[in-house]
């Protein structure tokens, strides 16, 4: 199987380009005010209009208002929701574009409120660092991902992923998709051209 990627906290136009070149399958952009990757409406309307027609574009909202999603896809126009708060199960049901419902996985109890979210097209599984909501560069026990599946939905596999582990993590868990940030950085918001073509080629070495 071919495991697609998604190159998330994009926030300049070359990292962009870079990451399609790359062979990346989606992009993310973080509108949570509080990351260091956070970009505004507007400007991620601005790489968005410069993609290709068939490289999906997520917009990234940790317990946003109705009119903060409604902005993300109207202002910026993205085809994809990624939600990465508390948000409950009926507030991600109102959407016509796939939404992925991301959880942070502190242990296995973290996995039990899947259930309620299957409104949700994908799962995303984060690394549970304290205080933060993704792009912290910490794995999590690969182990858990298996008692996810039972949900039937794809898996998107986030948390401390670069060149050195991405093989290992295709291997261990078989996910759908990968999710990148800081593990392509040289730093917070600032994509690596080496390190993206080093992941990308790690992702295609091992998928098959």
């Amino acid at each position: 199987m071919i495991t697609r990627v998604k190159i998330c906290g994009i926030t300049r136009i070359q990292d962009a380009q870079h990451a399609v070149e790359s062979g990346a399958d989606a992009l993310g952009f973080m509108f949570y005010p509080a990351s260091k990757r956070h970009i505004d409406f507007s400007s991620a309307r601005k790489i968005i209009q410069s993609l290709p027609s068939f490289v999906t574009r997520v917009g990234v909202m940790v317990n946003p208002s109705e009119d903060e999603v409604d902005m993300a896809l109207e202002v910026a126009g993205v085809n994809c929701l990624q939600f990465h708060g508390e948000e409950p199960p009926e507030s991600i049901t109102r959407y016509s574009v796939p939404v992925i419902k991301a959880f942070r996985v502190k242990d296995s109890s973290s996995l039990d409120q899947l259930e309620h979210y299957s409104s949700a097209n994908a799962f995303l599984l984060d690394s549970f660092v304290p205080g933060a909501h993704g792009g912290t560069g910490h794995t999590f026990n690969w182990d858990l991902v298996q008692s996810a599946r039972k949900f039937g939905k794809n898996i998107i596999l986030a948390g401390g992923l670069n060149p050195e582990n991405v093989g290992r993590a295709i291997q261990a868990v078989q996910p759908y998709a990968l999710d990148v940030s800081s593990g392509v950085e040289s730093m917070p918001g600032v994509k690596d051209p080496a390190l993206l073509e080093a992941f990308m080629s790690q992702v295609r070495l091992h998928s098959h």
